[in-house]
């Protein structure tokens, strides 16, 4: 669920301005997956632009707090959830950890990395969920961990209905500050796509595995 509907059409409006959200109906992106797709989301540019991060921080912490309350730690998914989860963090007081796909062949293996203590509260930071597969194996490990995880945070969510799912089945909230739906919207008002296009990429959104432009 958006958070909020201006401050998911602002946070469309930056990711298309600096490109971190590239839209090619015409030329689509194949991704890791094999999945062909119009959009390619690489919402690691904001980093680079002080006004942005600024701008995502306090919508997260606004989120934070309306959604959850204040958690006892803020987690970030690796790689993406990182830096942004690190400033919230950091603006909120409190403390950040962070987690690994997968636990470390060497030293101390471990899967999340920093102090957390058993019973302590977490809001998981991501930048970006698609299936919400790999962001799910995130909350699992704090779970394990013994954490309370409250929910998660995202910047971008492309909204499959695999990623509601998921996310159901694991009992996590998900919230995000943006949607493909806010961004379709402010792509078209923008003149970023004509609107003739619309059609091909919201069909895109419903079946993105079997999707032919």
């Amino acid at each position: 669920m958006v958070y909020d509907e201006e401050c998911g059409l602002k946070v469309a409006e930056f990711l298309l301005k600096i490109k971190a959200v590239k839209l090619q109906p015409d030329e689509p992106f194949t991704w890791a997956s094999g999945w062909k797709s119009p959009i390619y989301c690489d919402n690691r540019k904001t980093l680079s632009y002080p006004e942005i991060r600024t701008y995502l921080r306090q919508r997260f912490v606004d989120l934070i707090l309306d959604t959850y309350g204040k958690p006892d730690v803020i987690a970030g998914v690796a790689t993406g959830g990182i830096a942004i989860g690190a400033l919230v963090a950091q603006e909120l007081g409190l403390p950040f950890v962070y987690v690994r796909a997968s636990s470390k062949s060497h030293g101390l293996n471990n899967q999340i990395e920093g102090d957390l203590r058993e019973g302590q509260s977490v809001v998981v930071i991501e930048d970006l969920v698609s299936s919400g597969k790999s962001s799910l194996v995130a909350v699992d490990a704090l779970r394990e961990a013994g954490a309370v995880v409250k929910g998660m945070a995202a910047i971008f969510t492309y909204g499959f209905e695999v990623a509601t799912e998921n996310f159901k089945s694991y009992n996590c909230k998900l919230m995000t500050l943006s949607d493909y739906a806010l961004l379709l919207q402010e792509a078209v008002d923008s003149d970023y796509i004509t609107e003739d296009k619309l059609d091909t990429l919201k069909e895109w959104r419903t079946s993105p595995n079997s999707w032919k432009n």
